[in-house]
């Protein structure tokens, strides 16, 4: 099965080091970080990440790994 592009953009992130995490509140996600992240991470998360339209980028941050509890 060939993953999605979410899927891609989210594991090049992890891989590069990133620490963002996702937080799922009544249906609305936001994003958390609370370590500094390797260059290529951040930079790799503005150019590719930040750009994309909002629905996309929901996507991608799904793909994240969570702090809400099962």
């Amino acid at each position: 099965m060939e993953r999605t592009n979410a899927r891609k953009l989210a594991t090049e992130y992890l891989r590069l080091g990133g620490h963002r995490r996702v937080v799922i509140d009544d249906n609305q996600t936001s994003i958390r970080n609370w370590e500094n992240e390797p260059a290529e991470a951040e930079a790799f998360w503005r150019r590719n990440i930040e750009t994309l339209p909002p629905e996309l980028q929901r996507e991608v941050e799904l793909l994240l790994p969570t702090i809400n509890r099962a």
